[in-house]
Parts: structure tokens; C-alpha cells; sequence
């Protein structure tokens, strides 16, 4: 009975407005590294993705609170809009980093993994969309596997980064200044796998 009572659309409205800030924070990360030390710019507007796509986060928790019949389950909305706002945090406290640790040059190996950051946050946001319009994994699935090979590469590439910082050759203080950033921008990516896995087990539950 309760399948044939409307349910708020407004969530997906939400949950397509917390990815596009996934991607654009990561695509000031990504500004970021490549205009090193010019950061200021970017590091405002990192800081305000993340204050906007913080109110976001809370205005779909207020509605689920608030609405009586939802898009799916309510735990399944609550980790969904978690994850996404979690992905935006990570890259603000990455971001605020570099000014805070007087980091004085960019690692080629960090530029590199905010590429794939990049990328698996593009994939993640075109699967989010797609949760409006279908409950086929078929129709997410090639999305999600592209997040899950970018997760892969930024594995490898984060386990290049760090064998070359403690290759004897980089100074001790720069090494615990790297090993931090570089296992903040794994989790960000880490985190587009989570959310993937989350709109991969919303789209079997409710197919």
C-alpha cells in the first residue's frame, strides 16, 4: 500500500546537489596543486563548498526526520548524504594543510592523485544522477566500476608516493608532512568507493 503513496523527491534534488560539490572541491584540489603556492583562491573556495555542502547535508537530515514516506530507507539516506558530505570534509582538511604544515613545493605524485580524485568524483556524481531516473544496477554499474578502478589506481599510487618518501632521500619533517596529505587524498578517493558501494546496495535493495 505504501508504494503507491508519494515519495519526496526533493532527496535526489539533495543528493545530486552534495556530488556536484564533491567535484568541485576536487577540481579546486586538483587547481590547487597545479598552481602551487598560489593556493589562496582555492583554498576560500574549498572552505566554502564545504560550509555549503555542510548546510545541504543538514537540510536532507531536517527532511528525513521530517517526511513520513522516503525515496528508500531511511539508514540507506542517512549514509548516502554522509558519505558525500564526508568525501567534501576530507578535502577541506586536506586543503588547509598546506598553508598550516608550510608546505614550500608540490610532489608530482600528489598532482597525480588529485587527478583520479578528480575522476572518481565525475563517476560518482554521473551514478548519483542516475539514481533519480533508475533501480538497475545495470544502468549504475558501469559508473560504479569505473570508481572502483580509479579507487585501485590511487592505491597504487599512493603506495609509490610513500615508498619514494621513505626512500632515505626526502628530509624527515617533509616525510610526516607528505605521509598525512597523501593518506588524506586516498581516503577522498577511498570515500567515492563507500558511496558507490552505498548506490550499489540502495539500487539491489530496491530494484
Amino acid at each position: 500500500m505504501f508504494n503507491l503513496l508519494p515519495k519526496d523527491k526533493v532527496f535526489y534534488d539533495l543528493f545530486e546537489a552534495l556530488s556536484a560539490h564533491t567535484v568541485s572541491t576536487a577540481e579546486h584540489l586538483r587547481r590547487l596543486a597545479k598552481n602551487f603556492p598560489e593556493i589562496g583562491d582555492h583554498l576560500q573556495r574549498i572552505r566554502q563548498e564545504e560550509h555549503e555542502a555542510d548546510d545541504l547535508a543538514h537540510k536532507a537530515l531536517n527532511r528525513l526526520d521530517r517526511t513520513f514516506i522516503t525515496p528508500f530507507d531511511r539508514e540507506d539516506i542517512h549514509t548516502l548524504v554522509g558519505g558525500l558530505d564526508d568525501i567534501v570534509d576530507t578535502i577541506d582538511a586536506l586543503a588547509k594543510r598546506f598553508p598550516l604544515y608550510h608546505v614550500k613545493a608540490m610532489e608530482p605524485a600528489f598532482v597525480k592523485q588529485t587527478e583520479v580524485l578528480v575522476d572518481a568524483t565525475l563517476a560518482l556524481r554521473d551514478a548519483v544522477k542516475l539514481l533519480r531516473k533508475s533501480r538497475k544496477l545495470s544502468d549504475l554499474s558501469d559508473r560504479l566500476i569505473e570508481i572502483h578502478r580509479l579507487e585501485n589506481v590511487g592505491d597504487e599510487n599512493n603506495h609509490a608516493a610513500v615508498s619514494k618518501l621513505f626512500d632515505g632521500n626526502t628530509a624527515p619533517l617533509d616525510v610526516m608532512k607528505w605521509k598525512e596529505l597523501y593518506d588524506l587524498i586516498e581516503e577522498a578517493i577511498n570515500g567515492c568507493e563507500d558511496v558507490g558501494n552505498t548506490l550499489e546496495r540502495i539500487v539491489l535493495k530496491n530494484g
